[in-house]
């Protein structure tokens, strides 16, 4: 018989694993998306990752109204918008993955692809969203982010449909899912891109459901009435912090969801890279290449426990949950990934500054 916490670290192991052959095999990835929307005006991956929030929207609102999770448990829909962790740690997180190539998700696809470059930032991430959480820059995020969060009104949380119940009564959440399902929906197949690359729509897919899945998971499968835990889904940087600690003190911590889905992803990307025959050691060029990808952990660590979720945490798992910080964060991560880009382009931080913001010389 299983007990509680197996059945959650085995929720994550499948959900991860189901992310990871999303991320290898289904070319399933943030950063490239953006650069291509960016520098291409291709955006068949961002549709990918329009359709994998549609999927992971629905799933998750039935759920919800089928009273198999209870979203107000989550992190996401507190009674206030951490308006300056989503901002700073937003831009923060951005910037971090340009400078890497990807994000914590990734991160975790390329260490199962064999790339010893990724399990430096994995570590370096992790450290730092470790100390962003409970060392030393968790001090600063106390003393100068948390004051910059906007409180809601008495009985409100930051969930979409609770904001506009005034306007629309009882009816908000099916009002609210049903308005933004359809207009993503329609926005991710409308011009037959997705239709036409069946690996981006099933990788998609495959994330969406993943994210569902982690919510089912957490909020049904793993619940235990005696010790609860916080319902959760996919992120991938508080995690990979977790799972660091968890292998260093193995006898005095237990494996949980999160912990699960770190390994879930490298298994999964090592499956579907050895299937694919794209398995190889790689490692950095020069002390250059490696000082960019330290860098660029500790921002990623550092600015997504701010922000409270990286490119999957908030693009996916907050915004199923319909919490206001997910396209805030969002918004914030493009832009710092935007600056991140250029930066790795051309060298300079002032110009690609510049040109984010269309600022003449």
């Amino acid at each position: 018989m299983l007990t509680i916490s197996q059945v959650s670290f085995i929720s994550g192991l499948l959900a991860g694993g189901l992310l990871g052959v999303a991320g290898r095999a289904g070319r399933f990835c943030t950063l490239a998306m953006l650069e291509e929307a960016f520098y291409a005006s291709n955006t068949r991956r961002l549709r990918s990752f329009a359709l994998a929030a549609t999927v992971a929207l629905l799933l998750t609102q039935l759920m919800a109204v089928l009273g198999l999770v209870d979203l107000s448990a989550s992190i996401y829909l507190s009674p206030s918008i951490g308006l300056g962790g989503a901002v700073i740690g937003g831009l923060m997180f951005g910037l971090g993955m340009a400078l890497v190539g990807t994000c914590g998700f990734g991160t975790l696809v390329r260490i199962g692809g064999g790339d010893l470059r990724a399990f430096v930032v994995y570590l370096v991430l992790g450290i730092s969203a470790l100390a962003a959480m409970r060392g030393l820059t968790g001090l600063m995020r106390l003393t100068l982010i948390e004051p910059l969060s906007l409180s809601l009104p008495e009985g409100t949380t930051q969930n979409l449909d609770s904001l506009l119940a005034p306007l629309f009564g009882n009816h908000a959440r099916a009002v609210v899912v049903s308005f933004v399902a359809i207009a993503l929906l329609t926005w991710s197949l409308a011009d037959g891109q997705l239709m036409r690359s069946p690996r981006w729509l099933l990788g998609g897919l495959a994330a969406g459901v993943a994210v569902a899945f982690g919510w089912f998971a957490t909020g049904w499968l793993g619940r235990d009435d005696f010790a609860p835990d916080r319902v959760a889904s996919l992120s991938f940087v508080a995690p990979l912090g977790n799972s660091i600690l968890y292998v260093a003190t193995f006898s005095g911590s237990r494996a949980d969801f999160g912990i699960g889905s770190v390994a879930g992803v490298v298994l999964g990307s090592f499956i579907a890279a050895l299937s694919a025959r794209g398995f190889r050691w790689e490692a950095c060029d020069d002390a250059r290449e490696l000082k960019r990808h330290m860098v660029g952990g500790v921002l990623m660590g550092t600015g997504g426990i701010m922000s409270m979720g990286c490119t999957i945490g908030q693009g996916l798992s907050a915004f199923s949950t319909l919490a206001i910080s997910a396209p805030i964060t969002m918004v914030a991560i493009a832009c710092g990934a935007r600056v991140g880009l250029e930066f790795t382009m051309t060298g300079e931080w002032w110009p690609a500054i510049r040109r984010l913001f269309g600022v003449s010389p």
